[in-house]
């Protein structure tokens, strides 16, 4: 299973505010048969099967945010996959909870 963090920031628009444009990033790569993915207040969590998938849906967010009239996108992508065992991104949380007291 593959994670990877994708944080989006479109720079030079008129509004300090970018949600809108993340938004419209996201909603463009709902359909993308085998992402599954988690918005935070920094960033989204995509999950696949598939590192071309998680390529697929980077360049589909960075090309919709291009296309609202954005001339400058910066993307950071942190990659996590893992071989050994299937674990989802509900079980590494969960995994981490456990912990709590």
């Amino acid at each position: 299973m593959i994670h990877a963090e994708i944080s989006v920031y479109p720079i030079g628009t008129s509004e300090t505010s970018v949600s809108f444009y993340i938004a419209k990033g996201i909603e463009a790569i709902q359909n993308i048969k085998e992402i599954k993915y988690e918005i935070n207040p920094m960033g989204t969590v995509l999950e696949s099967e598939s590192i071309d998938k998680i390529y697929e849906a980077s360049k589909t967010i960075m090309e919709v945010v291009h296309n609202l009239g954005v001339n400058r996108v910066e993307i950071i992508l942190k990659i996590d996959s893992r071989k050994d065992k299937q674990v989802k991104m509900e079980d590494k949380v969960e995994s981490i909870k456990k912990h709590f007291r």
